[in-house]
């Protein structure tokens, strides 16, 4: 649905019975929806400087400082390494109830470097980080969402407190857990949460592939001698290593098939004709709630110190992230869907729909393009294994929701190369607007009703955590591993600084690319 079409629709259902005037909550609506429309520049702005940031986890400096200037040069009040991490803020602006805070993340993933409008693998720089995700455009969602409401507010003297938090090192499940421990929600009525898809969609309870997770890195200490002249001397850290990945791998036959597990070997010595005294491997444990994901770390600590004797050496671990699974608030979700059906999925260009055509192919997919219908709300499906984010420490301690915005091709692996080429192209700039327009006229519908904020509070209290109490994961000795990835990101940032976009020169990122929209295939 285009803008104007969208405003015109909410004015018409507003005034359809008795030809009565609207009413404040869809004059409202209408009014940011008009709001929002006027940033798209600012829209594409943010989206595309994020995308250029391109930092892991943790390192997030050039983005947070970014963000976070927009929201003060709006009014914001911002408070800067929350929760003992540098790269996290708080975005504050209003008095009073309710208090409705707005979350989405802003992390990139290593080695998916691309070019945004290209159709096929052409990394920046070989080898450097990238938003193969889209964590580039669900901020500046928010923020864009922020500003309309707050403008809002001032104009129609609305009591009520607006919050924005970036999602530090999601990519980690590293960060929430201690957002949460820090008491950042403690006063907070509801959470809108948001995260790139490429569908427009929300959902409630706990279902679907929804996992809890601890991330966890073993580390053993052994004895360095020469590999070739004395090996008898050295005791191997790196048979520690693989001696624990062995046993592991035949420990899966015997696990729920609901379990996930993997890991990667971060340190395996030097060089071969040195006996490594040092070796590590990074795991995550990934189950259907919290005793089992504990279950799995207790059992996978047990093998660790198992394979620590065998080669005779020591063994210490470090819980890195922690994530409870995701439970979202159905009274939230059905105000939200409302607010979906009535934005509409973007009017796709025939541009947008070719780039999105040539990667599905590229990688393998069905090459159908963009999606042009929104997602109707369903109930839960049955949990299953999969994916993790911490955002569900979050959901368990104030009513939440997660909507999905079509700011991506839909069919894509995930965490890849491909997942990135429409991130700072007009599919992500539309999706963001939309996005930002759901995420706006939802929070109206709370700010106007009180009841609707005590109906959500009632779910939380009376089916969501009737039964279930959230514990943290991580234990209170836990702290934020905001160390991780600070070598990696020091190895790119010079080389990735020269293709930070400069929004005063270059209309837009592909510009500044010299990019053509869309490019679909090598030249010869």
């Amino acid at each position: 649905m285009k803008p104007k079409t969208a405003i015109l629709a909410l004015l018409a259902i507003a005034g359809s019975l008795a030809a009565a005037p609207p009413d404040d909550s869809q004059k409202m609506k209408a009014q940011a929806f008009a709001r929002v429309d006027g940033m798209q520049k600012q829209a594409q702005v943010m989206a595309d400087t994020v995308f250029s940031f391109a930092e892991l986890g943790f390192q997030e400096f050039e983005t947070s400082r970014y963000l976070s200037g927009v929201l003060r040069d709006h009014g914001f009040k911002i408070e800067n390494g929350v929760a003992g991490m540098p790269t996290a803020w708080v975005a504050s602006w209003g008095t009073g109830k309710p208090v409705l805070g707005l979350i989405s993340d802003i992390d990139a993933l290593p080695a998916v470097s691309q070019k945004p409008g290209v159709a096929y693998h052409a990394p920046l720089i070989d080898g450097a980080p990238g938003h193969g995700e889209g964590h580039n455009s669900g901020t500046p969602a928010n923020i864009l969402a922020a500003i309309a409401v707050k403008e809002l507010m001032e104009r129609n003297k609305l009591s009520g407190t607006l919050r924005v938090y970036p999602g530090v090192a999601e990519e980690l499940l590293a960060a929430k857990a201690y957002y949460v421990r820090a008491g950042l929600f403690k006063d907070v009525d509801l959470v809108l949460g948001c995260h790139v898809d490429s569908k427009l969609s929300t959902t409630y309870g706990q279902g679907g592939p929804n996992a809890g997770l601890l991330s966890v890195l073993f580390q053993f200490h052994g004895k360095t001698a020469h590999a070739g002249s004395n090996p008898w001397q050295g005791r191997s850290a790196l048979d520690a290593v693989e001696l624990m990945n062995a046993a592991w791998n035949m420990k899966r036959e015997h696990l729920r098939t609901q379990q996930r597990s993997h890991y990667v070997i971060v340190d395996g010595g030097e060089q071969p004709n040195i006996v490594p005294s040092e070796a590590s491997v990074w795991y995550f444990f990934r189950e259907m709630d919290r005793a089992r994901v504990l279950a799995l770390y207790e059992t996978a600590a047990i093998i660790a110190g198992a394979a620590a004797q065998m080669a005779g050496v020591t063994e210490t671990h470090r819980v890195l992230g922690g994530a409870w699974p995701m439970h979202f608030n159905k009274v939230i979700a059905e105000a939200q869907q409302v607010n979906i059906e009535m934005v509409g999925m973007p009017a796709w260009s025939e541009a947008d729909q070719a780039l999105a055509k040539a990667v599905q192919k590229q990688i393998g997919a069905t090459p159908d393009g963009l999606r042009t219908k929104v997602t109707p709300l369903a109930p839960p499906e049955p949990q299953q294994g999969g994916g993790s984010d911490d955002l569900g420490d979050i959901s368990w301690t104030v009513p939440t929701v997660y909507m999905r915005y079509p700011a991506n091709i839909p069919g894509l692996p995930g965490h890849h190369w491909a997942n990135a080429v429409a991130m700072a192209t007009p599919i992500a700039h539309k999706g963001v607007i939309a996005a930002a327009k759901v995420q706006a006229a939802t929070a109206i519908d709370f700010l106007l009703s009180p009841e609707l904020v005590q109906r959500a509070w009632t779910y939380f209290r009376d089916v969501q955590t009737k039964d279930v109490k959230y514990e943290p994961i991580v234990s209170p000795d836990d702290q934020p591993a905001t160390d991780l990835n600070r070598d990696k990101m020091e190895r790119f940032r010079s080389e990735m600084r020269k293709y930070y976009y400069d929004a005063g020169r270059y209309p837009t990122y592909l510009d500044q690319l010299g990019v053509r929209y869309p490019t679909l295939a090598p030249e010869r």
